[in-house]
């Protein structure tokens, strides 16, 4: 029907307002701009190319009218205090912002739906987007027709209304008169903004019908190749089965290619892989026309053989994909930081509000969300390949921050959480509070395809007034199983700006030196912070891999936020340069290659705390875990399922047993100190984590805390008896 193919129209506007800023200044004239939901204003005209002062979503903004030409929109606890210089330019604006919200909202909607529906064939499609636009442009010609009545009938109302006006004297006669004469010429301003926009709707859409048709034709294309190649493949590789199990002793050698192309896939080394493909043609064939194509089915091949190789008791489990929307709940940030100031924001409570829905210990797991370089890493023969890889790993576990400036909850002391993804990914990762103040986390993460990892972190936090900067203090540890060598770095500190006003947003800067104790190759990682007047990329990370000569073998540079790639030097050289004529390297590389990309986030992500596919998974719940578990916490997930009131008094109550459960330890401490009094020098031990122990590393000479072992084993008895009660 015409309506499923009925989209809201795009509003555009532009006008001049005068917008309150602070008491000193009153009233400021700003140039606004309506486009596409979002309201902008600029000091100047001349500043849209390139400075915004600010940005309103229209679609979860509250709109109403003030008194003497006054507009009030509220979006998120921050209000915009508007003023028009006249009645009918205020009522203008205010019908136009109110047509953008339903707008937009209308949009979200539609979207939300057409991502559910199954696309359309090439005729169809071909012949719907046809019918969109002639249903288009019919409605349009009703408008346009509309819109001559109303402005034949506007101006005759004016007419009749001035010559009443005319004949009658009456003052307040008059000057209700004057106001609806007002509101009808308003009527026909809006009427004919209306024409305009669905005018501009309609040109857009012909001078895209093109592309959507081409795009789609290309898409269709590409999906009958696809599934071509797949049908090709599954007969050839059920063919090759049914030989082998017939004769399987003369189908070695196939055995051995296959085993080979495998290898040389992981490997990531494209002509290798082909070359291995060359070497069994009996294996798989495929006629291909370009090298892309090539590759694509290459990479289809893949996909299909690891499906079929793969048995039906390890098929994964399906994991969720959404959470609960987020309420849109107002609460000023500044009524209760203010008091915060140079204060550990570890122990000052906060509601649920600052929150999202996942503990520090979740936030600490989501470190291995990119497990799969450390895998690749696992089978490199070269330290110094595997040194680029680890430096990679270690940016990875930033990437998820760029959007989330909410805090997650502080664990309860002998909270656990844990992570078993040994189905899906090959690992499981348990981590427990060890420390609540200082604040402090173990973390462990053993995988079956050949590394452990394992990390100590204390977390310390200050508020500056206009920023807070959280610092993550320990070390994380990487160790290769096969060729036995062990990683140490450090994290970076993370910075969140505009605490007291403006939209939130987060940095990271810093350096992060990794060593290879084993080989004593280094890298050294620099985040370079944000500045408003430096030309370089936001969120810059660079770094260089040296042996332990302190020769440079690989230049690494990408963002923190999406991906990182690696340039081996074959060639270096030294120039004068500057005033001082101080000497500098240069450094002649190969083309860059590609070591991690970011994966895309979730449909809806921005409603969903702007969780990766990873997050929206780590609170799901799960049988069997232990009842110290994060899942298990009711003020969390009293959050994620909206109901912070309910998670408010819930996280109050958890708090104040913690408080209580310390101050029970602190008297029993100062007992057992009393009772030891003719013990001199003998160590109180005040608490005892239940799956962490306290050892000096023998790389860094350092006391922390690593994994004693035996969860695993409880959890397959069953047997949490040990176990505190925390929630």
């Amino acid at each position: 029907s015409s309506t499923a193919w009925a989209l809201p129209r795009l509003d555009t506007h532009k006008g001049w307002l005068f917008k309150w800023t602070n008491y000193l200044k009153g009233y400021q004239r700003r140039w606004f701009v309506l486009s596409n939901g979002l309201l902008s204003y600029y000091r100047t005209q001349a500043e849209m190319g390139h400075t915004c002062r600010g940005t309103i979503p229209l679609a979860t903004a509250h709109i109403e009218l003030g008194d003497a030409c006054h507009l009030l929109i509220t979006n998120g606890g921050r209000s915009y205090h508007l003023k028009a210089t006249s009645e009918p330019e205020c009522q203008h604006w205010l019908s136009t912002l109110q047509q953008a919200k339903v707008n937009a909202n209308a949009l979200i909607h539609h979207s939300g739906k057409t991502c559910t529906l199954q696309g359309p064939g090439p005729h169809d499609a071909r012949f719907l987007s046809q019918g969109a636009l002639k249903t288009l442009a019919s409605k349009l010609d009703d408008l346009s027709t509309c819109n001559e009545l109303i402005g034949k009938h506007g101006a005759a109302l004016q007419r009749s209304l001035s010559e009443f006006e005319d004949l009658r004297g009456c003052v307040d006669g008059a000057d209700k008169l004057k106001t609806v004469n007002e509101r009808a010429a308003l009527f026909r301003i809006t009427s004919n903004a209306m024409i305009n926009a669905c005018r501009d709707f309609l040109d857009v859409a012909q001078s895209h019908n093109r592309r959507w048709q081409k795009t789609l034709q290309h898409e269709q294309e590409q999906r009958h190749y696809l599934e071509t190649t797949i049908e090709q493949l599954a007969k050839q590789h059920n063919s090759l089965e049914t030989a082998w199990r017939e004769k399987p002793t003369s189908y070695t050698g196939e055995t051995h290619r296959v085993q080979r192309s495998r290898e040389v896939d992981e490997s990531d080394e494209n002509d290798e892989f082909f070359d291995a493909m060359e070497d069994a043609p009996s294996f798989i064939t495929v006629n291909a026309e370009t090298k892309h194509r090539c590759r694509f089915c290459v990479d289809t091949k893949r996909i299909v053989l690891s499906l079929y190789a793969l048995p039906s008791s390890s098929l994964r489990r399906t994991r969720r994909s959404r959470i609960p929307d987020k309420p849109n709940y107002s609460l000023n940030l500044w009524s209760i930081m203010k008091n915060c100031i140079g204060k550990d924001l570890s122990k000052i409570p906060m509601p649920v509000n600052f929150n999202e829905p996942l503990s520090m210990l979740q936030r600490l797991t989501e470190d291995v969300e990119y497990s799969e370089l450390l895998d690749r890493a696992a089978r490199c023969d070269s330290s110094l390949e595997q040194m680029c890889l680890v430096a990679a790993f270690s940016v990875s576990s930033y990437s998820t921050t760029i959007h989330r400036t909410s805090k997650p909850f502080n664990p309860l002391l002998g909270e656990t959480y844990e992570l078993d993804r040994l189905q899906e990914y090959g690992y499981r990762s348990i981590c427990e509070q060890v420390s609540h103040h200082p604040p402090a986390a173990a973390h462990h993460v053993a995988s079956q395809r050949g590394w452990t990892l394992w990390q100590h972190i204390t977390i310390d936090s200050k508020f500056r007034g206009k920023y807070i900067s959280v610092m993550p203090l320990g070390k994380i540890h990487l160790q290769f199983h096969s060729s036995g060598n062990h990683y140490v770095w450090s994290k970076v500190t993370s910075t969140v700006h505009n605490i007291i006003v403006g939209k939130l947003w987060i940095d990271q800067s810093g350096d992060i030196d990794i060593v290879n104790s084993t080989t004593k190759d280094t890298c050294h990682l620099k985040f370079s912070p944000y500045s408003y007047f430096s030309r370089d990329v936001p969120r810059k990370v660079t770094g260089m891999v040296e042996d332990i000569e302190g020769t440079a073998h690989y230049i690494l540079s990408g963002t923190w936020d999406e991906k990182m790639e690696s340039a081996k030097i074959v060639d270096s050289s030294q120039r004068s340069g500057g005033s001082e004529g101080k000497q500098k390297t240069v450094y002649q590389t190969l083309q860059p290659k590609l070591l991690w990309k970011k994966y895309p986030l979730p449909d809806n992500a921005e409603n969903m705390h702007y969780f990766s596919s990873l997050a929206l998974t780590l609170n799901e719940p799960e049988e069997g875990v232990a009842p110290t578990d994060s899942r298990m916490r009711p003020d969390q997930r009293l959050m994620e399922a909206g109901l912070w009131d309910e998670a408010n008094t819930q996280k109050q109550r958890l708090e104040e047993c913690q408080r209580l459960e310390r101050k029970r330890r602190e008297v029993q401490t100062m007992q057992a100190m009393e009772e030891a009094l003719f013990c001199l020098w003998q160590e109180v031990e005040v608490y005892q984590p239940m799956w962490f122990e306290k050892r000096t590393d023998e790389t860094t000479r350092e006391s922390s805390y690593v994994y004693r072992g035996g969860y695993w084993e409880a959890k397959e008895r069953q047997d949490w008896s040990m176990c505190p009660e925390i929630f």
